[in-house]
């Protein structure tokens, strides 16, 4: 299984899954122009991909998710709740394209199984999504206001991650950002800040894990250093060892990682 974060921000998500079998993205939230472009950047192109799965409907998740699918031909997985919801703003999308997948369940494509499950966003139905092959796994969780027990139980010791790191908390409280805005982010159904994405780590990490991709860092908000550093403090004071095996990797709303092995 090979992985690379295309876009991770609030201008927009998309990240890259590939099998031998199968090429599919989760999110598709800037335009079908710049998804391409990022694509090319791990040499790789739209027509290549067999399905798009959805978390949720917000603009910088779901942008690009109609025109690559009726330009290429490409599936759309979504729950019920969320294909009402972002059906408006992603135009008419052919019937076969169509394809519901209920949170909580795990979906075989070819030699890959995806599982779905809820987190606690402002959205109809959000949820996110973890890969498995030959006994590797691979999480995405972003876009939650806290991380469930539940949650921790279904994709913890995961191979590999990216994980919530939006906000430092003080900057958020001392920015420009409106009051009812700020609420949103620190609420129960915002975002994890960094603060609040490094504990969550150091619960999730176990013997398999080796890559953490830190993802929708805010451009307002947050610094990429201080997220490193909040991330790297925490898990040293968890576990003074965990920090020297486990990789943390930088994501962008611009640029797309490598294409790294999982």
């Amino acid at each position: 299984m090979y992985v690379s974060v295309l876009a991770s921000g609030s201008t927009g998500n998309c990240v890259y899954v590939e099998t031998p079998e199968k090429k599919m993205i989760v999110d598709a939230g800037l335009s079908g122009k710049k998804i391409t472009s990022l694509l090319a950047e791990i040499d790789r192109t739209p027509d290549e991909l067999d399905a798009i799965f959805v978390t949720h409907e917000h603009t910088d998740h779901i942008k690009g998710v109609g025109i690559l699918s009726r330009k290429y031909g490409i599936d759309i997985y979504a729950n019920e709740l969320t294909w009402q919801a972002m059906a408006k703003n992603i135009g008419n999308i052919a019937l076969d394209h169509r394809h519901l997948f209920e949170m909580g369940k795990t979906l075989t494509f070819g030699d890959i199984d995806v599982e779905s499950f809820g987190v606690s966003h402002d959205a109809a139905a959000p949820q996110f999504y973890q890969f498995h092959r030959n006994n590797k796994a691979f999480a995405v969780l972003t876009d939650t206001g806290y991380c469930s027990d539940r949650i921790k139980g279904t994709i913890k010791n995961a191979d590999a991650y990216v994980i919530e790191s939006n906000h430092d908390v003080e900057m958020l409280r001392m920015g420009n950002y409106p009051w009812h805005l700020k609420q949103r982010i620190l609420g129960d159904k915002g975002h994890l800040s960094n603060e609040d994405g490094a504990l969550v780590m150091t619960e999730l990490i176990g013997d398999k894990t080796k890559k953490l991709f830190l993802g929708h860092l805010s451009r307002e908000n947050n610094i990429k250093e201080l997220a490193h550093m909040t991330m790297n403090h925490t898990l040293q004071v968890h576990d003074i060892d965990t920090i020297k095996k486990v990789q943390l990797y930088d994501t962008d709303p611009d640029y797309a990682t490598a294409l790294f092995a999982i």
